[in-house]
C-alpha cells in the first residue's frame, strides 16, 4: 500500500492511505542507511491488516527540511505584517532563500491589511517573482482568495510572533488553530519533549503542517548549509544578471563591473532584498566548510 505520513511521534508513523490510517514502525534498514521517514513523505507500507504496519520504502522527495522535520512541502506561506508587530524584511528574505534552495514555492501573505498596507513591500516581492496575498484575519478580507490559492497543496505557515498565523488558520477553517494549539499544549515544547510535527487536512483539500520551529525557520550548519558562492541562486531576481558580471566568481557585494549591483542601482532589484543577500552572504562566510550540509 502507498500513503503519506501525516504524523510522526515517538517512533511511530501514522500513514494516511486514502482515508485509512495505518500506525507504522519503520524498517530497521532505514537506521543502517541513515534515512529517517519524515512527515509529508510518500511511502510504501506493509499492512498487517489490524491497523498496524511497517514503512518499507520512502518514495523520492521533492524537498525536505531539517527543522522542522518535514518533506514534500508544496507551498510555504510566509505571514508578515506592516502593522505592529512590523515584520523585518530580512526575516522574509531569509525564509525565501532557504525555500528557494529546497525547491519550495513561497507565498508572501500580508496580514492585518485593514490596519496597514505596506504597498512598497508588496511591490518588492511581486517584482521579485513571488505571489503575494493581502488578507485580514479580523475582517475576512482576502481569506477566500488565500483558501483558493492553497487548495489541494501541502503547506506550512511561518512568520514572526504576533503576525496572526493562528488567526489566519482559524479564518480559513474555524477551529483549526484551536485544534493544533491543543496538540501543542498536550505535548509541550520543553527541552526533553519529543518534537511533534503533524499535517492537518482542511476542507479545501489543503494539508497544513503544525510545525514547531517554523517561526524560527532555518537549517543546521548555517542558513541551509549553503556556501557563500551558492547564495546568489537563492535570489531569483539576480538570475538575469549572473552571467554578465565583469569578473568570474563575483560576490555581488561591492565589486566593480558587477551586473547585479548595476541592476540594483537602476532600480531593477530592491535595495532591501540586496541588503538581505549581503547579510546572508556574510553569515554563510562564517560557517566552516565542514559544517555545511
Amino acid at each position: 500500500m502507498e500513503g503519506i505520513i501525516y504524523k510522526a511521534l515517538s517512533g511511530f508513523y501514522y500513514v494516511d492511505c486514502g482515508g485509512e490510517i495505518v500506525t507504522c514502525r519503520a524498517r530497521g534498514k532505514f537506521r543502517h542507511e541513515k534515512v529517517k521517514p519524515l512527515v509529508g513523505d510518500h511511502v510504501e507500507i506493509e499492512d498487517q491488516g489490524d491497523g498496524t504496519g511497517t514503512v518499507s520504502t520512502v518514495l523520492p522527495r521533492k524537498n525536505e527540511f531539517q527543522r522542522p522535520a518535514v518533506a514534500n512541502i508544496d507551498l510555504l506561506v510566509i505571514v508578515c505584517s506592516g502593522a505592529i508587530p512590523v515584520t523585518d524584511p530580512f526575516l522574509i528574505d531569509r525564509v525565501t532563500a532557504v525555500a528557494e534552495r529546497r525547491g519550495c514555492e513561497c507565498l508572501i501573505c500580508f496580514n492585518k491589511w485593514d490596519l496597514e498596507q505596506p504597498q512598497t513591500l508588496v511591490e518588492t516581492y511581486h517584482s521579485a517573482g513571488f505571489p503575494v496575498a493581502r488578507v485580514s484575519a479580523e475582517t475576512g478580507e482576502g481569506i477566500r482568495e488565500l483558501s483558493d490559492f492553497i487548495a489541494g497543496k501541502v503547506c506550512a505557515f511561518t512568520g514572526n510572533s504576533g503576525v496572526g498565523k493562528s488567526s489566519i488558520l482559524n479564518a480559513l477553517e474555524p477551529g483549526f488553530a484551536l485544534a493544533t494549539g491543543q496538540v501543542s499544549e498536550r505535548l509541550g515544547r520543553g527541552r526533553h519533549t519529543t518534537r511533534h510535527v503533524e499535517l492537518f487536512r482542511l476542507k479545501n483539500g489543503a494539508m497544513v503542517a503544525d510545525t514547531p520551529g517554523f517561526s524560527s525557520f532555518e537549517e543546521e550548519g548555517g542558513w541551509a548549509g549553503c556556501a557563500p558562492e551558492e547564495l546568489q541562486y537563492a535570489f531569483r531576481e539576480f538570475e538575469p544578471y549572473l552571467d554578465r558580471c565583469r569578473f568570474v566568481g563575483c560576490a555581488h557585494v561591492k565589486e566593480k563591473g558587477c551586473a547585479v549591483l548595476e541592476a540594483l542601482e537602476a532600480g531593477k532589484i530592491a535595495k532591501s532584498r540586496h541588503d538581505s543577500y549581503v547579510r546572508l552572504y556574510e553569515e554563510a562566510r562564517e560557517v566552516p566548510q565542514w559544517q555545511r550540509k
